[in-house]
């Protein structure tokens, strides 16, 4: 069953779990060929009910202690851009589209993703444009994050961020 995980790390993220349950977005997931969706909402106030999407089957919990499985058996995996969630994904080597929280002030994660974006390992957009860039989106044109460089990773968090 061709899957979508969707992951909010420990954060809040309403906005992202409210839009991408709506029937615009889960329609849209469904024409792609996606049938299930697997949401980690951290600690946000909502947590759908497992039968409020009628067009893809759901299920949604707060924490888990790891995320791993929920990684391997997903066929995209849509992100906040949180570092840690962001290396996580790309170094299970999956698809990913970070979806941008442009409600915080002082985000890093706008730079981390247009960099990451740049770099082609990953898609990304806002919760208002989440809809057409699933319509829209390309995977194949992403390339693999080498994993087991954590130095990399560090360096390049550092040149996204502006440290360096």
């Amino acid at each position: 069953m061709k899957t979508v995980f969707v992951t909010v790390g420990t954060t809040c993220f309403d906005e992202l779990i409210e839009c991408i349950t709506s029937a615009e977005v889960t329609q849209v997931l469904r024409a792609r060929g996606y049938e299930r969706l697997v949401l980690q909402v951290g600690r946000g106030s909502f947590l759908p009910d497992t039968d409020s999407c009628s067009h893809i089957s759901l299920e949604a919990y707060r924490f888990k202690a790891s995320i791993a499985e929920d990684i391997q058996q997903a066929d995209l995996i849509i992100s906040h851009a949180g570092a840690g969630s962001c290396l996580e994904a790309l170094s299970a080597g999956k698809p990913l589209l970070v979806v941008v929280n442009d409600k915080l002030m002082d985000n890093h994660q706008l730079e981390l993703a247009q960099q990451l974006h740049a770099d082609s390992h990953l898609l990304y957009c806002t919760c208002s444009s989440l809809t057409e860039t699933l319509r829209t989106m390309d995977l194949s044109n992403l390339q693999p994050f080498e994993p087991g460089q954590p130095k990399n990773f560090a360096n390049f968090l550092d040149k996204a961020l502006g440290v360096r």
